[in-house]
């Protein structure tokens, strides 16, 4: 069960990762693209669907306007079919679109990170090299302090 939740938030919760553009920023096109993918491929159209064609059959069994072999409902589900390969592609293109904003932005994220570790590295090895030219005491070249000096 909380493996479950956990998969539902994270398909939920990619729209606000900030390499991906919010809904302010997406063309209509997108927009309807997300919102077909979201609808067509979920459990509720696939029920909806067999509500229909169930209804559909049921009104037109023996006297309805499409009687048994149900050409009007062929027809019907061939145009659905035809325009839903269109938009399994563009949604397809849209998810390809939304992993590449992804990947971009982990990559800035990766190249920011290791200019910070190559500075972070250099600063390092110059407080090493400066401990390095001090004594064991941490005096400069092994001499010892005046005297007035503390230790």
């Amino acid at each position: 069960m909380q493996r479950n939740w956990a998969l539902y938030l994270a398909n939920r919760m990619w729209r606000l990762h900030p390499g991906v553009r919010s809904d302010d920023e997406l063309t209509p096109g997108e927009r309807a693209a997300d919102r077909l993918r979201n609808g067509m491929g979920s459990w509720t159209f696939v029920f909806t669907a067999l509500v229909f064609l169930a209804v559909w059959m049921g009104f037109n069994r023996n006297a309805g306007f499409d009687p048994f072999p149900f050409i009007l409902l062929n027809l019907v589900l061939s145009c659905i079919a035809a325009l839903q390969g269109a938009v399994l592609l563009i949604a397809a293109r849209r998810a390809d679109q939304i992993s590449a904003e992804l990947a971009l932005h982990d990559y800035k994220t990766n190249s920011e990170a290791l200019d910070l570790i190559r500075q972070l590295q250099a600063t390092t090895t110059e407080i090493q090299e400066e401990l390095a030219t001090r004594g064991p005491l941490g005096h400069h070249n092994g001499q010892n302090p005046a005297p007035n000096q503390p230790t």
